[in-house]
């Protein structure tokens, strides 16, 4: 088995590091990695239902989309992440197999960790890992995370939904108790001194494994990627699944409701109730927006050649567009 240390630490490219990987290697690999502060969404996920739109952007977070299901997770520089990609004898629901040797060092650290629920792993009853899979041909690539010193109130913060009512097929996130690593070790040891001891402790589970360096070539495939998936609005929102939202804001000028339908990332209908005055037909505005992606920069520049205070008295373009990408 290859064993790749990564320390890039851009969530784009090391997700896309991983699909790389994944479709170009013949030989079995675990690579450890970390990213910036960071929101995952799962493959099959409604992104603007998981996160808090505004922390994300107060915080400047990016968010990116994997190729696995399950649900939305928060990376930090606190987490370790871990990928195994194997090329020959795999059963795509054995998640056993891969978290096993994370729970076996973590005993050797005298932690009693276990394997919890479908996808999970435990110390004393709070989530410190979650681990999805993902099926590419006859490879299966398994990932997980490993909270050692994250900072669980930002993990809450940006993954705390408002209360909008999303509607669709996304899957949702299950929230958990969770808990860091480090809380539970006797020794005292940083994160970076963690991510070496689990890194020998699998080198050394089999003589034939050796280290490879990401060359070059793997460099600029990567960044292709980057560039091709990625870092668009496309993956990362576009490819949400078809859904509808339902979302009410109240503003100086009185109350507005906003009832949407999107479908690949365009509003395919809008409309506006509420018990705001405007001296213009509030449908021209509706046909307007209709056929627009739901995604802020496209918004803005339809919205800015709009007197929003004709159809909306006193609101602007910054309250309509906050109502319609479901901030309060």
């Amino acid at each position: 088995m290859l064993l790749i240390y990564n320390e890039n630490t851009n969530p784009y490219f090391n997700l896309a590091m991983e699909e790389y990987f994944l479709k170009n290697t013949s030989e079995d690999l675990f690579i450890l990695w970390r990213n910036k502060p960071s929101i995952i969404i799962g493959k099959n996920q409604n992104t603007l239902s998981e996160i808090n739109l505004d922390y994300v952007k107060e915080h400047s977070i990016p968010v990116v989309r994997r190729q696995s299901g399950g649900g939305a997770v928060f990376h930090d520089l606190g987490n370790i992440n871990f990928t195994f990609i194997s090329c020959k004898n795999n059963s795509f629901s054995d998640f056993r197999k891969f978290t096993q040797p994370i729970i076996d060092l973590l005993k050797t650290l005298g932690l009693n960790a276990e394997f919890s629920g479908r996808n999970d792993l435990l110390i004393d009853g709070k989530k410190f890992s979650g681990n999805a899979q993902y099926n590419y041909k006859d490879k299966v690539m398994h990932h997980g995370t490993l909270l050692f010193s994250s900072q669980i109130a930002d993990l809450s913060n940006a993954l705390k939904v408002k209360s909008i009512k999303f509607e669709g097929k996304g899957i949702k996130s299950v929230k958990s108790r969770v808990t860091n690593i480090s809380e539970h070790l006797d020794n005292n040891i940083d994160i970076l001194e963690f991510k070496n001891i689990l890194m020998n402790y699998i080198s050394a589970i089999n003589p034939e494994n050796k280290f490879y360096t990401i060359n070059k070539k793997d460099k600029e495939e990567i960044e292709k990627l980057v560039e091709d998936k990625y870092s668009t609005w496309e993956w990362n929102y576009g490819n949400s699944p078809k859904y509808s939202l339902l979302n009410e804001l109240k503003y100086p000028g009185g109350n507005i409701e906003f009832n949407l339908e999107v479908d690949k990332g365009v509003i395919t209908k809008i409309k506006f109730f509420g018990d705001f005055f405007g001296k213009e037909d509030i449908s021209t505005l509706e046909i307007l927006l209709c056929g627009s992606k739901h995604k802020e920069n496209e918004l803005r520049e339809l919205l800015n050649h709009v007197n929003i205070n004709d159809y909306f008295l006193g609101a602007d373009v910054d309250i309509l567009i906050s109502g319609i990408l479901g901030a309060k």
